[in-house]
This record gives C-alpha cells, sequence and structure tokens, in this order.
C-alpha cells in the first residue's frame, strides 16, 4: 500500500531509555523499577510513546505511557515539541470535562533525564482501530464489527467531540482564533519547504481559504487538533481514553469536525483507490454534522471550508513525512513535488470544487 515502507521514527535506543527512565524514577519513588518497557506497534512519527509497568509496593498507578518529544536525529514532523503543553492541556480536560483522558502523572522539562521533556500517564487498555493497515481495510476488528457496532462507536466519538466544545471553558482573547491557526499553518508550511521544493497544490489551498473564508467564525472553543478514532483507545465500542493533545489550540468547533471527517475520508479514498469498498457508510459527513447538531444545538457550519483545511494541514505533514523519507534514504524526489502527498487527488478536487459532488 501507499503508506509502506513505513519511514523511520527514531535513533534511540529502547534499553538505554529504559536505564535512564529508572534512575528519574527512582528519585520520585524511591525504590521503585521499571519494567515491562516496550515501544508499542503503533509508535507515532511526531512524539515517541514508551509503555512501561511500575514496580513498587505502592505505586501511584502500575501501567504507565510515557510521551517524549520526538528525536531531532529522527528528522521531526513539528519544529516545536510543546510537552509542557500536552500534559496541562490533558490535565485541564480531565479537570473540566467528562472526556475520558489518562491521569497524568509526572511533567519533566529537563531534557538531561531522557534526551528529552517528556510526561508520564497512566496507561489505559482497549484497542485502537490501526492506521497501517488502515482500518477502513479487511482484516481489523472494526472493519470486522457489525453496522450497528460502528454507528455506536460513530455516535459515542461525535459526543466527545461536542461534550469537549461544550465543557471546557475558553478565554478566547482579541482577533480570530481562525486566523492564528491559519497563520500557524503557513509557517508551518514554511519550515517545511525550507530549502526544498515548494508544492504548488498546498500554496492553491491556501489561496482557496482566503477566497472562501467564512462570514462568521462563530464559538471559540477548545479543539482537540487532531481529532481523528485512530487517536482514541476503545473498551468494546465505547471511548476509554483520547490520546494526543499536541494539536491541541483554539478555534472554531468545525475545525475539529472537518478533521475528523477528512481523515476518514483520507483511509476511505485510498482503501478505494487500491480496490476495496472500505466502510463507505461509516463517519459520513452528513451524519457527523445531523449528530453534532443534535447533541450540541450548534449546525456545523461551512465545512468545505473546514474539510479542505484539514486537507491542507494533513498535506503538509505528509509532505514532511516525504521528505523524511527522501532525508533517509527510503525514497526519491520526484519532479512533482505534490506527488509527495498522499491524497495530492483529493486534495486537488477540494480545490477545483469537485470533491463533495
Amino acid at each position: 500500500m501507499a503508506t509502506a515502507p513505513r519511514p523511520r521514527t527514531t535513533t534511540r535506543d529502547p534499553e538505554e531509555l529504559a536505564r535512564r527512565l529508572t534512575a528519574w524514577l527512582d528519585a520520585r519513588l524511591p525504590g521503585a523499577k521499571v519494567g515491562g518497557v516496550r515501544v508499542p506497534e503503533s509508535n507515532g512519527m511526531s512524539s515517541e510513546t514508551l509503555l512501561f509497568d511500575i514496580e513498587h509496593p505502592e505505586p501511584p498507578v502500575r501501567a504507565c505511557a510515557l510521551r517524549l518529544a520526538a528525536d531531532p536525529a529522527a528528522y521531526t514532523i513539528f519544529p516545536v515539541y510543546d510537552m509542557a503543553l500536552q500534559y496541562r492541556t490533558m490535565r485541564d480536560v480531565a479537570e473540566h470535562t467528562d472526556i475520558p483522558v489518562p491521569r497524568v502523572l509526572w511533567l519533566e522539562e529537563d531534557a538531561g533525564a531522557l534526551g528529552a521533556p517528556f510526561f508520564v500517564m497512566e496507561r489505559v487498555d482497549g484497542r485502537v482501530p490501526p492506521d497501517v493497515m488502515p482500518y477502513t481495510y479487511e482484516g481489523n476488528w472494526l472493519h470486522a464489527a457489525s453496522d450497528a457496532e460502528r454507528a455506536h462507536l460513530e455516535r459515542a466519538t461525535v459526543s466527545l467531540l461536542a461534550r469537549l466544545h461544550d465543557q471546557h471553558p475558553v478565554e478566547a482573547g482579541d482577533g480570530s482564533a481562525l486566523s492564528r491557526q491559519v497563520d500557524a499553518q503557513r509557517a508551518y508550511y514554511a519550515w517545511v519547504v525550507k530549502g526544498l521544493p515548494r508544492s504548488p497544490l498546498i500554496e492553491s489551498g491556501f489561496d482557496w481559504l482566503d477566497a472562501h473564508w467564512p462570514a462568521g467564525e462563530g464559538e471559540t472553543v477548545l479543539n482537540w487538533g487532531d481529532a481523528r478514532i485512530g487517536n482514541i483507545i476503545y473498551d468494546g465500542f465505547e471511548p476509554a481514553a483520547v490520546l494526543d493533545w499536541e494539536m491541541a489550540s483554539l478555534g472554531p468547533r468545525e475545525v475539529d469536525l472537518g478533521w475528523t471527517v477528512y481523515l476518514h475520508r483520507f483511509f476511505q479514498d485510498l482503501t478505494v483507490s487500491f480496490g476495496q469498498p472500505g466502510l463507505p457508510e461509516f463517519l459520513r459527513r452528513d451524519a457527523i454534522e445531523r449528530r453534532y447538531a443534535e447533541l450540541t444545538g450548534h449546525t456545523p457550519r461551512d465545512m468545505e471550508f473546514y474539510t479542505l483545511y484539514a486537507a491542507l494541514r494533513h498535506a503538509i505533514v505528509m509532505l514532511r513525512v516525504a521528505y523524511r523519507q527522501i532525508h533517509f534514504g527510503e525514497t526519491q524526489l520526484p519532479e512533482d513535488p505534490d506527488r509527495l502527498i498522499l491524497h495530492h487527488g483529493s486534495l486537488a478536487a477540494m480545490v477545483q470544487g469537485s470533491y463533495w459532488t
């Protein structure tokens, strides 16, 4: 499939990390030892995850997960990794909402301990819809579920967004939160292409946003940022833990909705292009909009804008991933840099106005 080979994600030695983590933990929980250290198969290409158990007579929790800022030697996906912000966001979401987020235990901002800032949180058991191979392909638990079970998971997932947006207090500040988000994406794109070929498709996407800016942005809420089912641990078909808050920011409600809709479409479109039907009735845009409106009283607006914005954000990440593959000699630079973006066809169709028709 087009997502393989999987790019290199780290240059760190897990055994060395475990030794250093044991020394760090002993200073906070004397006599504690670190056991069962492992890197999950789903370890991402951004912040790194390390799973371990605390061996101690009275641990605060026994099963832990550690989120470590990305290794600069691994050609990072993002220019900055604010682990303190992620830690505080998860703590605040747990305090102000009923969203199931893992309990955060410790924050370490001194890079000397493990080579980068990190935080430790409780590890939650359950299952996650896979990215590789995507859950839209046959052979995984979500694809094998019944229509009713997937519908239950869909409703429960949209409910997470509704409750996050309704329950978490926000001090919006002056000016447009959406403008600040898009400006940050422009800066991120400039960082990705510095000294490298630019993407005409991405730049046309920014032009489209300028030309179709919403007349009213509506209420500013806390955006999860990476709002997709692949970042949720499910107990059966109920959300048990919401993960990956590194892209959290303030913005309109529709930012998260657009990301949820498009990230499913990304996998669905890839699956169809490889000759499988995928899950065409799952996480449909109209169903998500309708369910969200029922739960919040807010009817989503300008969703073509927000789904294109999601596809554009994802394109910048994909371009960075591709340039990292080139950096590590895993692929070669094509004549057209837009071909490095896996979903260049769907993004181009959105810009042209033909995708949703």
